[in-house]
């Protein structure tokens, strides 16, 4: 009987504790929002790091001067097959 004198006290010391924290979060910010982190990491914000002759968003005159060929070039020489 006498650690339930113990362990009752302390449970409560303990929820009050959890409750400080929690209202503590709320206070500064931290449940403001809680969907923004998961959707940024699926933004794409290292393009530097990618190299050049990788990279798919390319303006359409640096791809002629890299001078490997993606294939357009030799459809449009070949001509309408008939």
């Amino acid at each position: 009987m006498q650690i339930v004198m113990v362990l009752v006290p302390l449970m409560l010391i303990l929820v009050a504790v959890g409750i400080a924290l929690f209202v503590w979060a709320v206070k500064n910010g931290q449940y403001d929002d809680v969907e923004g982190p998961a959707h940024r990491i699926l933004y794409d914000d290292d393009k530097d790091m990618i190299p050049r002759e990788a990279r798919t968003d390319k303006p359409a005159q640096e791809e002629g001067k890299s001078g490997q060929s993606t294939g357009e070039e030799d459809r449009d020489s070949a001509g309408p097959k008939s």
